[in-house]
């Protein structure tokens, strides 16, 4: 059983790691929106059909309502801001500001009606954190001449935030028992939403499916197959099997995958002042999930990845 336990987290370590560079290398010739909206129609269809051919109820009509709410936030609002972003930010940045939903959990939670409170604690952890990020992101008279996209790191923190913010109301609203039918409803309303958006964001004008590069068909591929199935298959494996303290590390390792691997495989900075960053924000999320408020942190983070 360790063996398999440690199998899968590994797993989900480089495989939702890599899913930031994988990202870059489809939107180099698949429109953003139009390429989430691919992935997620195609990954959601599949796990409905999985889901119902082992005897998994549909979701009722109630349900599915909840799950075009949720999923249009995390995947229309997540994951289709990241693309967008990534066609002007490195992998590895977006993947360290998207790796701070834990903090966005708590501000939004907060915001809530009835949410609860950050201690003062907690406020120290966000404080720690947003100083991380304004170090990675702020100006590049710091140092390293990093000079990112204002609209790119724009986007990468609306998306932390919805992701959060879809998160607790996935945590609320009716879904289906089933967690794996569930992600298949939210996946094909977010798929659904994503092609609205490339549709009104004019991506399909003069776009061609014949310009699109092997790479990019390839990455399209490894994100269906790895990021949406195969990763999380292995992410709610491990919640039933494994201690929670030890699945969620992933939290924390997943950035620092995407930022060595946008280092390896495509040239991306790696500088003193990225790596400081990196430690400040991960540590800051380790010290928010040591407060109590372990579980929504953790919860918030599951998005992130599908």
């Amino acid at each position: 059983m360790k063996t398999r336990i440690w199998l899968a987290l590994l797993a989900v370590y480089f495989v939702w790691g890599s899913t930031y560079l994988v990202i870059r290398f489809a939107v180099e010739t698949l429109p953003p929106f139009l390429s989430g909206g691919l992935r997620f129609l195609v990954s959601g269809a599949i796990l409905l059909i999985w889901r119902r051919a082992a005897g998994d109820a549909m979701p009722t009509l109630r349900q599915w309502r909840s799950a075009a709410i949720v999923g249009t936030l995390l995947l229309l609002g997540g994951n289709g801001l990241v693309s967008w972003a990534e066609q002007t930010v490195p992998s590895g940045i977006a993947a360290l500001i998207i790796g701070a939903v834990p903090m966005f959990m708590v501000i939004a939670d907060a915001l809530r009606p009835n949410g609860v409170r950050p201690t003062a604690r907690v406020i120290a952890g966000l404080a720690i954190g947003f100083t991380g990020i304004y170090l990675l992101v702020g100006p590049s008279e710091f140092s390293d001449d990093l000079h990112l996209d204002a609209l790119g790191v724009a986007a990468l923190l609306i998306a932390g935030f919805l992701w959060a913010l879809g998160s607790i109301c996935g945590k609320t609203m009716n879904l289906p028992k089933s967690a794996l039918m569930t992600t298949g409803a939210e996946m094909l309303a977010g798929g659904c939403a994503l092609m609205a958006a490339s549709a009104m964001n004019g991506e399909l004008k003069g776009f061609s499916f014949s310009e699109v590069s092997t790479d990019s068909w390839l990455a399209l591929a490894y994100l269906i197959a790895f990021g949406s199935m195969i990763g999380f298959v292995a992410y709610a494996w491990l919640l039933q099997n494994a201690p929670i303290p030890l699945v969620a590390t992933y939290a924390y390792v997943n950035p620092l995958v995407a930022v060595f691997l946008g280092n390896w495989f495509a040239q991306e900075p790696l500088t003193p002042r990225i790596l400081s960053a990196s430690a400040i924000i991960i540590g800051s999320v380790v010290f928010i999930n040591s407060t109590g408020r372990s579980r929504a942190s953790k919860e918030a983070v599951v998005a992130v990845n599908e």
